[in-house]
């Protein structure tokens, strides 16, 4: 069909409001240098915009007629459509301008200047050597079809077409296990492969079981979503799927994304794992249970050889009755809380779990042998959360928070200071929103306050994070500078950290401030001083011989060959330092004689030397290697 002369017409450039790279290109398009003849109308209305792929045939000839280049086979081409993406393909000027101009289905002769197709300066489309670029030329478009799609790889190696809404938000990803029609053609719509008939096709998301494109494309996809997604040959991995690739540009796979089972790597090892079995109700994170809610749960416990035996089922050996624990409180496995807190109301999971998250640190089940993995199948039938205080006067609230306190120093005494210390910052929290109506309702919100924070500052300690302790004890020193028992827990993390003249000075002035505290303070002030001692010790040990050689010759630090390792230095709770004791600290225990006669006393720092004066952070340097005494000469 030749060019319609009577419909050939000045194709003006359409301005734009973004200031994209091709934006720019489009702004040196001058009037006449390209022209639009219809050469068959399209259908509908709409026509294609940024972020539309096109695909389309295209055939370009010279003005005399001779064909340069073809997509379709009859013209020495492959017969297979070219398909771009507005905005972000790499396309000449003309096309760039031309394609929002046509419909669906629409067959249009461009006539493009030099500067409009690949004779532009400059041009980021790649054309073969030999190509008549600086001449005019005419550019048969047939506009088969665009639609919208999802750019999955920047390089538009990996495309998506959505071709059937899913359901929900939930989209795959590793490890998840999915079910899916799969049907594989090539870009000229020849059938690769097919998955379409008996048993949807299964796999584990992240095992290299599909090629690269159609595993990133399939992770955009919701439950039920039906796409396509075209991947291009570099990402067509090799794999069960597709075994070979080679000689293959570009795959369209027709995807119905069927089912897929949520699996979660819950430690990231690969040790505790939990597959959804049934979906539960509601969203997730948003629907799942709270700390501290009462939850309710049929469980079966069963081992992991080859008969599964089962060890426990609540429906058989409890009666039918389901298990009821409030979460956060260690009354369950901790493998077996941390799934459930990760599954929604009516859910139903299967959790493997090694015996370390299982019962190594937690009664074991007589038929449960020692350091075996388990395998519990798990449904949350539903939970209550934690009820709020809202409505309650203040004697109802402060006999709740007993029972929190009450809990936490279970916990804490158990050694599960992580959950401990949770159950402290909860009722702390909520504490915001308490207001005491008199002055001795102050006073006693003010002290469960404070002691509340004490409690937090032990439970660091205990998790061997000494700075997070003292901050802990600032937020009561701060209102109450004279609180001998944050002095005294301050002090013991400073000692903890290695900062013993602030720890000295902490127990210094419980002394001064509350006499009745001197013997739990000197009893402090010994243990300090051994500390430093080993301290001292092991630093003369380590630097022997650095400072004996001559001016110009080269020391090198000893190196300790007893094997000593630094002390794991854990703090006791006794009765001065228990959780839930408000006895006074006069009533810790009391130095022998002798023990009082080496106790170090409140006395001024030793002089350092002239160094220190001037290098403050040197003095604990020179105080570790016991030269405090040493001048600079």
């Amino acid at each position: 069909m030749g060019i319609d002369e009577d419909s050939e017409q000045e194709f003006k450039p359409q301005k734009k409001k973004s200031t994209s790279d091709d934006d720019k290109r489009m702004q040196k398009i001058k009037p006449g240098s390209l022209m639009k003849a219809l050469m068959r109308p399209g259908s509908g209305e709409k026509t294609p915009s940024d972020g539309d792929q096109v695909i389309y045939h295209c055939t370009i000839r010279t003005l005399d007629g001779v064909v340069v280049e073809s997509t379709r086979a009859e013209f020495g081409g492959k017969g297979t459509p070219i398909r771009q993406v507005l905005g972000k393909s790499k396309m000449i000027l003309g096309l760039l301008e031309g394609f929002p101009t046509m419909l669906n289905g629409e067959v249009a002769m461009f006539k493009m200047k030099p500067e409009l197709h690949y004779g532009e300066e400059n041009c980021p489309a790649i054309v073969a050597d030999g190509f008549p670029k600086d001449d005019e030329l005419h550019f048969e478009i047939e506009l088969i079809e665009f639609s919208k799609v999802k750019v999955i790889s920047e390089d538009i190696g990996v495309l998506k077409k959505v071709t059937g809404e899913g359901q929900g938000w939930e989209t795959p990803r590793e490890p998840y296990e999915i079910k899916a029609w799969i049907l594989a053609k090539s870009g000229d719509g020849k059938v690769i492969l097919s998955h379409t008939q008996g048993e949807p096709f299964f796999f584990t998301f992240g095992k290299s079981e599909v090629p690269k494109g159609l595993e990133m494309g399939i992770e955009t996809m919701t439950r039920g979503e039906k796409a396509v997604i075209y991947v291009s040959n570099k990402y067509l991995t090799q794999c069960p799927l597709i075994p070979t690739v080679e000689g293959i540009e570009e795959v369209h796979f027709e995807v119905d994304l069927v089912h897929f089972v949520q699996v979660r790597d819950v430690l990231g090892d690969g040790r505790l794992v939990k597959r959804r079995i049934r979906d539960g109700r509601g969203e997730f994170p948003m629907d799942c249970p709270l700390h501290d809610s009462l939850l309710h749960v049929h469980y079966k416990g069963m081992l992991l050889n080859t008969e599964k035996t089962v060890f426990y089922d609540t429906k058989v050996d409890n009666n039918g009755r389901p298990l009821e624990f409030r979460s956060g409180e260690g009354l369950v496995p901790e493998g077996f809380e941390m799934c459930i807190r990760l599954m929604l109301p009516g859910e139903i999971a299967l959790v493997t779990c090694p015996p370390d998250y299982a019962y190594d640190k937690f009664p074991r089940p007589a038929n449960v042998p020692q350091g075996a993995d388990v395998q519990w199948e798990i449904e949350l039938l539903d939970y209550e959360k934690q009820k709020d205080w809202t409505g309650f006067n203040f004697r109802e609230i402060m006999e709740d928070v007993e029972k929190i306190k009450g809990t936490g120093n279970r916990l804490f005494k158990e050694g599960k200071y992580e959950l401990a210390k949770a159950k402290y910052e909860h009722v702390l929290r909520e504490f915001n929103h308490v207001n005491p109506q008199d002055d001795e309702e102050g006073k006693e919100f003010s002290n469960t306050r404070n002691l509340l924070h004490l409690n937090v500052a032990a439970c660091f300690l205990k998790m061997g994070e000494p700075r997070k302790s003292i901050e802990a004890c600032n937020k009561v020193l701060d209102a109450n500078p004279v609180h001998v028992k944050a002095l005294y827990r301050r002090g013991m993390a400073y000692m903890s950290a290695g900062d013993f003249e602030e720890a000295r000075e902490n127990f210094n002035k419980m002394m001064t401030i509350d006499k009745t505290s001197e013997s739990t303070a000197k009893a402090a002030l010994l243990r300090l001083n051994k500390e430093e001692q080993e301290i001292h010790k092991r630093a003369r040990k380590q630097f022997k011989g650095l400072f004996d050689k001559k001016p110009g010759e080269i020391a090198e630090a000893g190196v300790s060959d007893t094997g000593d390792q630094d002390r794991d230095e854990t703090h006791e709770i006794d009765d001065r330092d228990d959780l839930d004791s408000n006895k006074d600290l006069a009533t810790s225990r009391i130095l022998t004689d002798s023990n009082k006669e080496n106790v170090p006393q409140a006395t001024a720092q030793t002089r350092m030397g002239f160094l220190s004066g001037l290098w403050p952070s040197g003095r604990r340097f020179f105080t570790a290697l016991g030269l405090d005494k040493c001048t600079i000469l």
